[in-house]
């Protein structure tokens, strides 16, 4: 009785308590039972799943279990679904986004206006060992060359203005007002420092088609052919040129040396001209 007072219950109540050990063992046995079903379906493909996918995996295996049972067995045994956390990039492209959509000017006609009149500019996404990183390219759509091009870590607007500046830092006098600069719609081409950069140095700006690769395609960097000369010197060597790619700086001076030696090199004998000969007819 004293025992009974000091925690506050009835001793009828006690007394019921001790006679039904043997009704919760059975229940926690039951418990555990039924919690290793929803184990098996929140298991299933390798992946998490919060009640409701619980719930219909247990059906498609044949299980019929209400989804408060599924909730309280979780919360008995700590199991629960991770929530994803919200995309830092999908939040800057969400902020950056405008309802400023250039027109599709150039409509394919990419060496209709001869050499430095069109120049295509996209993202490329590389994969390193540990992590991914973006390489920024604008290209000329008549001579196929690498005019600039930007490395960066990060998603952030910064380094796609830089490969603009790189631009017209290492070739200002054959730049005008005629220049198209060529993009998709990405986020970054349709913010507002975008424009106002293109704006500064008189550049005009044409947008493919929402949802239409072919209005860019030859942007494309690396070119298809370049992909499989890689390949063909991997499988001849024996050497992956992914385990030199291990760092954001050992990729600069891989691409420094593809660009140079390589793409603008092979590009400018591939149309059997030399720049200087495309600028004078044109």
């Amino acid at each position: 009785m004293e025992l009974c007072k000091l925690a506050g219950v009835s001793r009828s109540g006690y007394y019921r308590w001790i006679a039904a050990s043997n009704q919760r063992a059975i229940r926690e046995a039951s418990d555990y039972q039924d919690f290793l079903l929803i184990k098996e379906a929140y298991d299933y493909r390798g992946y998490a799943k919060g009640s409701r996918g619980i719930c219909m995996r247990l059906k498609r295996m044949g299980i019929t279990m209400n989804r408060k049972k599924v909730q309280r067995l979780m919360r008995k045994y700590n199991l629960c679904c991770p929530i994803r956390k919200a995309n830092p990039y999908r939040r800057m492209a969400k902020a950056l986004r405008t309802s400023t959509i250039a027109p599709n000017y150039v409509k394919r006609q990419f060496r209709s206006y001869g050499p430095r009149k069109v120049l295509l500019t996209d993202i490329t996404y590389l994969r390193l060992k540990q992590k991914h990183v973006y390489l920024s390219v604008i290209k000329d759509a008549y001579t196929m060359q690498i005019l600039a091009y930007q490395l960066s870590e990060s998603l952030e607007i910064d380094f796609v203005l830089e490969t603009i500046k790189s631009l017209m830092r290492n070739h200002l006098y054959e730049m005008n007002a005629e220049v198209w600069i060529h993009s998709d719609q990405g986020c970054h081409y349709t913010s507002v420092a975008f424009r106002r950069l293109l704006n500064d140095f008189r550049l005009r700006q044409s947008m493919s088609r929402r949802g239409n690769c072919w209005d860019n395609a030859p942007q494309r960097f690396p070119s298809p052919a370049r992909r499989r000369q890689v390949r063909a010197e991997q499988a001849a060597t024996g050497w992956n040129f992914g385990h030199f790619w291990q760092t954001c700086c050992f990729t600069k001076i891989t691409l420094n040396f593809s660009v140079a030696l390589w793409y603008n090199d092979t590009v400018k004998h591939e149309i059997h001209l030399p720049t200087e000969e495309i600028y004078e007819d044109h």
